[in-house]
């Protein structure tokens, strides 16, 4: 394997809180997937959790070299729970197509939160 990119990212979880108050539905089916969002609402502190899949798909676009707009949408990924717990960066639509065309393999994620930030980082990996 070989790396593509690397790409981190820091939010204030308030900032996140303060979207969802403020725009409720429309923010998250903006941002988030319809798994995302059942994930996250089912935890007691779900701004905590759409804050650490905010950063870890801000992570993945820089990982990415693409940032989020064109080539990449919200959309376009998903943090998925592996069954050991792990979370996994799964990607559809264009972003798909742009992993494909750069040979990219696998985008591995990591993320955490503390009482007032979220963070995470993405690693692009590729074969070629």
């Amino acid at each position: 394997m070989k790396v593509f990119g690397i790409g981190i990212d820091v939010i204030e979880i308030e900032r996140v809180e303060k979207a969802i108050e403020t725009f409720g539905d429309r923010f998250l089916a903006r941002i988030f997937t319809v798994n995302e969002r059942d994930y996250c609402l089912r935890q007691n502190r779900p701004a905590v959790h759409f804050a650490a899949r905010w950063s870890a798909k801000e992570a993945t676009s820089k990982a990415l070299g693409t940032g989020i707009g064109e080539l990449l949408s919200w959309g376009d990924m998903e943090v998925v729970r592996r069954q050991s717990g792990e979370p996994e960066m799964v990607l559809s639509g264009d972003g798909l197509e742009f992993c494909s065309q750069h040979g990219i393999d696998q985008i591995k994620v990591s993320l955490t939160h503390a009482k007032h930030y979220a963070a995470a980082n993405a690693v692009a990996l590729t074969t070629s």
